[in-house]
Protein backbone atom coordinates (compact mmCIF):
# COMPACT_ATOMS: atom_id res chain seq x y z
CA UNK A 1 0.00 0.00 0.00
CA UNK A 2 1.61 3.62 -0.69
CA UNK A 3 1.93 6.08 1.33
CA UNK A 4 -0.46 8.19 0.07
CA UNK A 5 -3.37 5.86 0.16
CA UNK A 6 -1.70 4.29 3.78
CA UNK A 7 -1.73 8.38 5.41
CA UNK A 8 -5.64 8.57 4.27
CA UNK A 9 -6.51 5.06 6.08
CA UNK A 10 -4.81 5.97 9.16
CA UNK A 11 -6.82 9.68 9.21
CA UNK A 12 -10.02 7.56 8.64
CA UNK A 13 -8.99 5.33 11.69
CA UNK A 14 -8.71 8.42 13.48
CA UNK A 15 -11.96 9.77 12.54
CA UNK A 16 -13.31 6.52 13.19
CA UNK A 17 -12.28 6.13 16.96
CA UNK A 18 -13.56 9.92 17.77
CA UNK A 19 -17.15 8.67 16.20
CA UNK A 20 -16.67 5.57 18.19
CA UNK A 21 -15.86 7.87 21.45
CA UNK A 22 -19.23 10.19 20.72
CA UNK A 23 -21.13 7.02 20.22
CA UNK A 24 -20.26 5.35 23.46
CA UNK A 25 -20.62 9.16 25.97
CA UNK A 26 -24.19 9.59 24.14
CA UNK A 27 -25.39 6.06 24.25
CA UNK A 28 -27.88 7.08 21.08
CA UNK A 29 -29.00 4.14 18.29
CA UNK A 30 -29.01 5.97 15.22
CA UNK A 31 -25.10 7.74 16.68
CA UNK A 32 -24.02 3.93 17.16
CA UNK A 33 -25.72 2.86 13.47
CA UNK A 34 -23.65 5.71 11.70
CA UNK A 35 -20.49 4.73 13.85
CA UNK A 36 -21.45 0.91 12.73
CA UNK A 37 -21.62 2.03 8.97
CA UNK A 38 -18.67 4.43 8.84
CA UNK A 39 -16.51 1.43 9.91
CA UNK A 40 -17.88 -0.66 6.94
CA UNK A 41 -17.12 2.01 4.88
CA UNK A 42 -13.87 2.47 5.84
CA UNK A 43 -13.09 -1.36 5.82
CA UNK A 44 -14.73 -1.43 2.47
CA UNK A 45 -11.82 0.55 1.55
CA UNK A 46 -9.03 -0.35 3.86
CA UNK A 47 -10.06 -4.19 2.31
CA UNK A 48 -9.96 -3.22 -1.76
CA UNK A 49 -7.06 -1.39 -3.37
CA UNK A 50 -8.71 -0.79 -6.18
CA UNK A 51 -11.16 1.43 -4.77
CA UNK A 52 -10.54 5.49 -5.17
CA UNK A 53 -9.09 6.32 -1.77
CA UNK A 54 -10.08 9.97 -2.39
CA UNK A 55 -14.02 9.04 -2.12
CA UNK A 56 -13.09 7.35 1.52
CA UNK A 57 -11.23 11.03 2.17
CA UNK A 58 -14.23 12.73 0.45
CA UNK A 59 -16.41 11.18 2.49
CA UNK A 60 -15.50 12.47 5.91
CA UNK A 61 -14.66 15.40 4.73
CA UNK A 62 -18.33 15.91 3.44
CA UNK A 63 -19.80 13.90 6.24
CA UNK A 64 -18.10 12.45 9.48
CA UNK A 65 -16.69 15.83 10.12
CA UNK A 66 -19.68 17.46 10.33
CA UNK A 67 -21.13 14.73 12.62
CA UNK A 68 -18.61 14.70 14.87
CA UNK A 69 -18.08 18.45 15.46
CA UNK A 70 -22.18 18.80 15.91
CA UNK A 71 -21.72 15.94 18.41
CA UNK A 72 -18.98 17.93 20.29
CA UNK A 73 -20.98 21.02 20.33
CA UNK A 74 -23.57 19.51 21.71
CA UNK A 75 -21.50 17.29 24.42
CA UNK A 76 -20.21 21.22 25.37
CA UNK A 77 -23.08 22.61 25.32
CA UNK A 78 -24.52 19.82 27.80
CA UNK A 79 -21.31 19.72 29.87
CA UNK A 80 -21.57 23.92 30.46
CA UNK A 81 -25.37 23.04 31.78
CA UNK A 82 -24.61 19.84 33.47
CA UNK A 83 -21.84 22.27 35.56
CA UNK A 84 -24.22 25.16 36.47
CA UNK A 85 -26.80 21.91 38.09
CA UNK A 86 -23.76 20.70 39.91
CA UNK A 87 -22.55 23.79 40.97
CA UNK A 88 -26.66 24.62 42.51
CA UNK A 89 -26.17 20.84 43.62
CA UNK A 90 -22.85 21.83 45.84
CA UNK A 91 -24.33 24.96 47.27
CA UNK A 92 -27.27 23.03 48.49
CA UNK A 93 -24.75 20.36 49.92
CA UNK A 94 -22.66 23.41 51.79
CA UNK A 95 -26.22 24.46 52.98
CA UNK A 96 -26.73 21.42 54.10
CA UNK A 97 -23.75 20.53 55.84
CA UNK A 98 -24.01 23.99 57.65
CA UNK A 99 -27.88 23.71 58.69
CA UNK A 100 -26.85 19.79 59.93
CA UNK A 101 -24.20 20.87 62.19
CA UNK A 102 -26.45 23.14 64.01
CA UNK A 103 -29.52 20.91 63.99
CA UNK A 104 -31.43 20.27 67.57
CA UNK A 105 -31.44 16.87 68.22
CA UNK A 106 -34.94 15.45 67.74
CA UNK A 107 -34.10 12.87 70.01
CA UNK A 108 -32.99 15.33 72.89
CA UNK A 109 -36.19 17.42 71.55
CA UNK A 110 -38.44 15.11 72.90
CA UNK A 111 -36.64 13.77 76.13
CA UNK A 112 -36.31 17.50 76.94
CA UNK A 113 -40.05 18.67 76.14
CA UNK A 114 -40.79 15.68 78.83
CA UNK A 115 -38.62 17.18 81.42
CA UNK A 116 -40.05 20.81 80.74
CA UNK A 117 -42.99 19.53 81.32
CA UNK A 118 -42.07 17.94 85.04
CA UNK A 119 -41.06 21.71 85.67
CA UNK A 120 -44.24 23.81 84.15
CA UNK A 121 -46.41 20.95 85.99
CA UNK A 122 -44.51 21.76 89.34
CA UNK A 123 -43.89 25.16 89.59
CA UNK A 124 -47.44 25.45 88.67
CA UNK A 125 -47.99 23.38 91.90
CA UNK A 126 -45.85 25.70 93.79
CA UNK A 127 -47.44 28.58 92.54
CA UNK A 128 -50.70 27.45 93.79
CA UNK A 129 -49.58 27.05 96.91
CA UNK A 130 -47.78 30.62 97.12
CA UNK A 131 -50.67 32.35 96.18
CA UNK A 132 -52.83 30.52 98.81
CA UNK A 133 -50.28 31.22 101.76
CA UNK A 134 -49.18 34.90 100.55
CA UNK A 135 -46.32 33.51 100.33
CA UNK A 136 -43.00 35.10 99.03
CA UNK A 137 -41.80 32.15 97.62
CA UNK A 138 -40.23 31.98 94.22
CA UNK A 139 -42.62 29.03 92.89
CA UNK A 140 -40.57 28.24 89.36
CA UNK A 141 -38.08 25.50 88.88
CA UNK A 142 -34.66 26.18 88.14
CA UNK A 143 -33.67 27.17 84.49
CA UNK A 144 -37.33 27.26 83.44
CA UNK A 145 -36.74 29.36 80.42
CA UNK A 146 -33.89 27.63 79.35
CA UNK A 147 -35.87 24.52 77.11
CA UNK A 148 -37.35 27.86 75.25
CA UNK A 149 -33.73 29.85 74.40
CA UNK A 150 -32.61 25.94 73.78
CA UNK A 151 -34.95 24.80 71.11
CA UNK A 152 -37.19 27.96 69.73
CA UNK A 153 -35.30 28.42 66.75
CA UNK A 154 -35.05 25.19 65.75
CA UNK A 155 -38.52 23.71 66.64
CA UNK A 156 -41.04 26.62 67.37
CA UNK A 157 -43.75 27.70 64.94
CA UNK A 158 -43.98 31.60 63.45
CA UNK A 159 -46.53 33.60 64.36
CA UNK A 160 -47.99 36.74 63.46
CA UNK A 161 -47.83 40.06 65.73
CA UNK A 162 -51.36 39.81 65.50
CA UNK A 163 -51.64 36.44 66.58
CA UNK A 164 -49.28 36.31 69.34
CA UNK A 165 -50.98 39.92 70.99
CA UNK A 166 -54.23 37.85 71.10
CA UNK A 167 -52.87 34.82 72.79
CA UNK A 168 -51.47 36.93 75.62
CA UNK A 169 -54.59 39.45 75.99
CA UNK A 170 -56.29 39.20 79.24
CA UNK A 171 -58.22 41.51 81.64
CA UNK A 172 -56.89 42.08 84.86
CA UNK A 173 -59.57 40.93 87.09
CA UNK A 174 -59.31 37.54 84.98
CA UNK A 175 -56.20 37.12 86.88
CA UNK A 176 -54.14 35.92 90.04
CA UNK A 177 -51.10 38.47 90.33
CA UNK A 178 -48.35 38.62 92.64
CA UNK A 179 -44.45 39.64 92.10
CA UNK A 180 -42.95 36.40 90.44
CA UNK A 181 -46.49 35.31 88.11
CA UNK A 182 -50.04 36.47 86.73
CA UNK A 183 -52.09 33.21 85.91
CA UNK A 184 -55.88 32.89 84.86
CA UNK A 185 -57.80 32.68 87.78
CA UNK A 186 -60.41 30.06 86.09
CA UNK A 187 -57.07 28.06 84.53
CA UNK A 188 -55.52 28.15 88.53
CA UNK A 189 -59.03 26.22 88.95
CA UNK A 190 -58.58 23.78 86.31
CA UNK A 191 -55.43 22.98 86.93
CA UNK A 192 -56.15 22.04 90.35
CA UNK A 193 -58.99 19.71 89.65
CA UNK A 194 -56.87 17.94 87.03
CA UNK A 195 -53.99 17.62 89.60
CA UNK A 196 -51.44 19.93 87.56
CA UNK A 197 -51.26 17.02 84.77
CA UNK A 198 -50.41 18.68 81.29
CA UNK A 199 -47.62 18.16 79.27
CA UNK A 200 -45.75 20.02 76.39
CA UNK A 201 -47.85 20.74 73.29
CA UNK A 202 -46.03 23.32 70.64
CA UNK A 203 -43.56 25.96 71.28
CA UNK A 204 -44.44 29.62 69.17
CA UNK A 205 -42.21 32.32 68.45
CA UNK A 206 -42.73 35.72 67.04
CA UNK A 207 -39.41 37.48 66.55
CA UNK A 208 -37.53 37.36 69.93
CA UNK A 209 -40.65 36.31 72.05
CA UNK A 210 -41.37 32.51 72.47
CA UNK A 211 -44.60 31.08 73.80
CA UNK A 212 -44.73 28.05 75.33
CA UNK A 213 -48.61 26.13 74.74
CA UNK A 214 -49.54 22.81 77.08
CA UNK A 215 -52.29 20.94 77.03
CA UNK A 216 -53.73 18.49 79.67
CA UNK A 217 -53.54 14.89 79.78
CA UNK A 218 -57.14 14.02 80.79
CA UNK A 219 -59.07 16.84 78.60
CA UNK A 220 -59.40 18.76 75.48
CA UNK A 221 -58.14 21.84 76.86
CA UNK A 222 -54.71 24.32 76.34
CA UNK A 223 -52.86 27.04 78.02
CA UNK A 224 -49.94 29.01 77.47
CA UNK A 225 -46.64 30.05 79.55
CA UNK A 226 -45.01 33.35 78.45
CA UNK A 227 -41.78 32.82 79.83
CA UNK A 228 -40.52 37.29 79.15
CA UNK A 229 -43.77 37.80 81.77
CA UNK A 230 -44.39 34.38 83.83
CA UNK A 231 -47.94 34.40 82.16
CA UNK A 232 -50.30 31.78 82.16
CA UNK A 233 -53.54 32.10 80.39
CA UNK A 234 -55.79 29.63 78.32
CA UNK A 235 -54.69 29.44 74.57
CA UNK A 236 -57.53 30.03 72.15
CA UNK A 237 -56.01 27.49 69.68
CA UNK A 238 -58.71 28.98 66.88
CA UNK A 239 -55.89 31.56 66.83
CA UNK A 240 -54.05 29.15 65.02
CA UNK A 241 -55.97 27.27 62.91
CA UNK A 242 -53.58 28.73 59.80
CA UNK A 243 -50.90 27.06 61.57
CA UNK A 244 -49.08 24.24 60.30
CA UNK A 245 -48.42 21.90 63.51
CA UNK A 246 -48.62 18.41 61.25
CA UNK A 247 -44.94 18.35 61.42
CA UNK A 248 -42.54 17.34 64.37
CA UNK A 249 -39.60 18.39 62.39
CA UNK A 250 -37.37 21.18 63.58
CA UNK A 251 -37.99 24.28 60.74
CA UNK A 252 -34.20 23.49 59.77
CA UNK A 253 -34.61 19.92 59.74
CA UNK A 254 -37.00 20.75 56.95
CA UNK A 255 -35.71 22.78 54.92
CA UNK A 256 -32.49 20.18 55.17
CA UNK A 257 -35.26 17.30 53.66
CA UNK A 258 -36.46 19.48 50.77
CA UNK A 259 -33.11 20.70 49.73
CA UNK A 260 -31.84 16.89 49.94
CA UNK A 261 -35.07 16.33 48.18
CA UNK A 262 -34.44 18.69 45.05
CA UNK A 263 -30.78 17.13 44.96
CA UNK A 264 -31.90 14.12 43.62
CA UNK A 265 -34.02 15.82 41.73
CA UNK A 266 -31.09 18.09 40.15
CA UNK A 267 -28.38 14.86 39.83
CA UNK A 268 -31.52 13.17 37.95
CA UNK A 269 -32.05 16.02 35.56
CA UNK A 270 -28.01 16.07 35.27
CA UNK A 271 -27.48 12.53 33.99
CA UNK A 272 -30.94 13.14 31.65
CA UNK A 273 -29.00 15.94 30.45
CA UNK A 274 -25.78 15.22 29.59
CA UNK A 275 -26.43 13.04 27.19
CA UNK A 276 -29.35 14.90 25.83
CA UNK A 277 -29.75 15.84 21.93
CA UNK A 278 -31.83 18.14 20.46
CA UNK A 279 -35.25 16.38 18.56
CA UNK A 280 -34.26 18.18 15.39
CA UNK A 281 -30.05 16.84 15.39
CA UNK A 282 -31.86 13.43 15.74
CA UNK A 283 -34.26 13.67 12.87
CA UNK A 284 -31.26 14.73 10.35
CA UNK A 285 -28.84 12.26 11.68
CA UNK A 286 -31.19 9.68 10.90
CA UNK A 287 -31.70 10.72 7.50
CA UNK A 288 -28.05 11.32 7.16
CA UNK A 289 -27.82 7.47 8.27
CA UNK A 290 -30.20 6.30 5.25
CA UNK A 291 -28.44 8.12 2.94
CA UNK A 292 -25.24 5.94 3.64
CA UNK A 293 -27.00 3.27 4.06
CA UNK A 294 -27.88 3.12 0.02
CA UNK A 295 -26.03 0.26 -1.89
CA UNK A 296 -25.43 2.86 -4.21
CA UNK A 297 -24.03 5.50 -1.76
CA UNK A 298 -20.52 5.69 -2.73
CA UNK A 299 -20.94 6.22 -6.36
CA UNK A 300 -23.55 9.09 -5.42
CA UNK A 301 -20.78 10.56 -2.86
CA UNK A 302 -20.22 14.32 -5.24
CA UNK A 303 -23.91 14.64 -4.55
CA UNK A 304 -23.92 14.11 -1.17
CA UNK A 305 -22.86 18.17 -0.81
CA UNK A 306 -27.35 19.14 0.36
CA UNK A 307 -26.46 16.98 3.43
CA UNK A 308 -23.60 18.21 4.30
CA UNK A 309 -24.51 21.89 4.14
CA UNK A 310 -27.52 20.85 6.28
CA UNK A 311 -25.27 19.75 9.07
CA UNK A 312 -22.75 22.12 8.79
CA UNK A 313 -25.80 24.83 9.54
CA UNK A 314 -27.01 22.86 12.25
CA UNK A 315 -23.58 23.72 13.68
CA UNK A 316 -24.01 27.83 13.33
CA UNK A 317 -27.64 27.14 15.43
CA UNK A 318 -28.61 28.62 19.01
CA UNK A 319 -29.88 24.86 19.53
CA UNK A 320 -27.38 24.02 22.11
Amino acid sequence: MDEYRLNIIKKSSAEINRLQLLSVFFDDEVIYKIYLRSQVIHQLFANNDELEIEKLDLFHLQFTDSVIELLKKIKKSNEKNVSLIYDEIDLNEELIDRMAGTLGNQKNFQLDKQRQSLKVNQSLRKLFGVLSELSSDFPFSKNISAFSSKYANDFYFDLTTDQFAKLIDFQARQVYTNVYATIEKKLMGKLCKHDFRTEFYIGLKSGELVIEVYRFLDIDSYYLFFPSRNLFLFCDLTVLENLDTSTNLSEKERIVQELQYKNDKLKSNAAVLKTAIPAEVIDLLEDSYTKISDINFLNHLNNFDVQSNILKTMLKTDLF
